[in-house]
């Protein structure tokens, strides 16, 4: 069935295409400085997906869709699609006339080789994803049908570029992916065209004069610059020296100071497919973190309030539970837990913590999160927050890569993350609670070791309901029971800033923000 919404999304596309070529003798030309921080260590799509990687390579390389700031697919490299009732299959229609950057043509073998062999050899989040495959077949070169092995309603929402980025099988087929000579110079269907880095300090993007969108990209160049000092970041936004900052580039507390300068715009769109959300994730295995009374002790203890406004400045919201607000199905009678340190204290003498002379009623170790000054605020005010009820935080600190390493091997009590919730759920919140995902050594699994059969089962039924009302049932009970069991404390759901210079226009036209390939960004005359 070809729906009237697919054949709508296709329309609108061309409708605001024409639009934007209408305006190219006034808009076209010039070149734009981003900040990159840190740098990549690879601008290989289906080999990195960091941050940094995604700002870059997202100029490059192209998924099948993207989203709207809805979460609404829109056309990418598939131009329309069907999805049969039963919610098994799904029909993509290709682009016409797409070539890879080396003038080759881009054909449903592509499709078939990014997702059947590379992308789930070398792409963990895509690998989980694409398991749900039972066979993909290829009509014609511009046709692709991939069929589930059982309903997998989120499906749709695993196409864009960071999720499944198209590679060319002309390049990877048949060859070692992580060590393929193409790796030195990506080659993708993007609206821009690798061509340097200078290590430590630009990567630099050239306009893709073949792009299939006529008259697209608008720019001529983009210089992606590596500035790692933070200071240094700062004062080339504010001296116009570079026109696009974005995630954590800028420490969010000069945020209220960058608002009243007249040169900026800022923005806080772009991050709803990301949707990350901040939490303390708890060791559940042994201690006092092993009693959920003390762990709902601690979400009262904590005010979710202050640290979105006082330490991230506004670029975060309270969370109200482990979906965040932005995220499909997200529960928006559900409150969470309100500060309030005399019912932590009740819970904590329910449990026979009573405090000692100090007033200490029991200890336990946060890890903080490696990521810079803002983050290290939150430690400290957590530890700051649970000393008035009784419980003394030691605050451990050490670099990224072993904070990754400690993170994924248990080796924590506490430990401050975000991670990205992709828009669903099935995509990016079970994984943290999902018994069968308690996986030792893997980042981004159950490091907890939270289990809850019913939890497990009202999550294994979701992801495969295609109503969407009794999609929404089954994750508000699921909702109701992480409340309860509190087997993490979510802190807040962030909403980065994406800062610009004023005559920088279209950075943020979807849901994926500066991971967007830029083809309509513009410098204003």
């Amino acid at each position: 069935m070809k729906s009237t919404m697919t054949w709508w999304k296709s329309a609108l596309g061309c409708a605001a295409l024409a639009v934007a070529s209408h305006s190219v003798a006034q808009t076209a030309g010039g070149s734009i400085n981003v900040i990159l921080n840190p740098e990549p260590p690879s601008l290989i799509y289906a080999l990195n997906q960091q941050t940094p990687t995604q700002i870059a390579a997202g100029k490059i390389y192209e998924g099948l869709l993207t989203y709207d700031f809805e979460l609404n697919p829109q056309p990418g490299l598939a131009k329309s699609w069907e999805i049969s009732p039963d919610g098994l299959t799904y029909t993509f229609h290709l682009q016409e006339g797409v070539t890879w950057h080396d003038g080759q043509p881009f054909t449903s073998e592509d499709v078939r080789f990014s997702l059947q062999d590379m992308l789930a050899d070398t792409h963990s989040r895509a690998r989980a994803n694409l398991s749900r495959v039972e066979r993909i077949e290829l009509p014609d070169e511009h046709t692709v049908v991939i069929t589930l092995k059982e309903p997998f309603a989120p499906f749709i929402n695993t196409l864009e570029v960071s999720s499944a980025p198209m590679m060319p099988a002309h390049l990877y087929k048949g060859t070692d992916y992580r060590n393929n000579p193409a790796n030195q110079t990506p080659i993708g269907t993007g609206p821009f065209k690798f061509k340097e880095w200078q290590r430590g300090r630009y990567v630099q993007v050239v306009r893709n004069d073949q792009y299939w969108q006529e008259g697209l990209p608008y720019l001529d160049s983009i210089y992606f610059q590596v500035i790692p000092d933070a200071a240094s970041r700062l004062l080339a936004l504010e001296n116009g020296s570079v026109q696009v900052a974005s995630f954590g580039d800028i420490d969010f507390a000069f945020l209220p100071q960058l608002q009243g300068n007249p040169d900026l715009a800022i923005t806080h769109k772009g991050y709803e497919f990301a949707g990350p959300q901040a939490f303390i994730e708890l060791n559940h295995r042994d201690g006092p973190l092993a009693d959920k009374r003390f762990r709902q002790a601690m979400q009262y203890a904590i005010d979710k309030d202050f640290i979105a406004k006082r330490i991230f400045f506004g670029a975060a919201r309270p969370a109200t539970g482990p979906i965040s607000s932005v995220t499909k199905y997200h529960d928006n009678e559900a409150t969470g837990y309100e500060f309030n340190p005399d019912k932590a204290i009740a819970l904590l003498d329910e449990m026979g913590l009573k405090p000692d002379a100090d007033g200490k009623r029991a200890t336990v170790k946060l890890l903080g999160l490696p990521y810079g000054d803002t983050w290290n605020k939150v430690s400290e005010y957590i530890k700051n927050s649970l000393s008035k009820v009784g419980v003394e935080v030691v605050l451990e600190s050490t670099d990224a890569g072993n904070w990754a390493r400690r993170y994924a091997d248990w080796d924590f009590e506490m430990v401050v993350v975000y991670l990205y919730q992709y828009s669903d759920p099935a995509l990016g919140v079970d994984r943290t609670y999902l018994s069968s995902n308690i996986r030792q050594g893997i980042y981004g699994s159950n490091a907890s070791g939270y289990e809850n059969p019913e939890v497990d089962r009202l999550f294994a039924a979701a992801a495969v309901e295609n109503d969407q009302a009794k999609r929404k049932a089954l994750y508000e009970q699921a909702n109701a029971l992480l409340l309860e069991d509190s087997p993490a404390i979510w802190l807040v759901e962030l909403s980065f800033p994406t800062i610009t210079n004023s005559k920088v226009k279209n950075v943020t036209t979807s849901a994926i923000g500066v991971a967007e390939n830029f083809a309509t960004t513009y410098l204003e005359p």
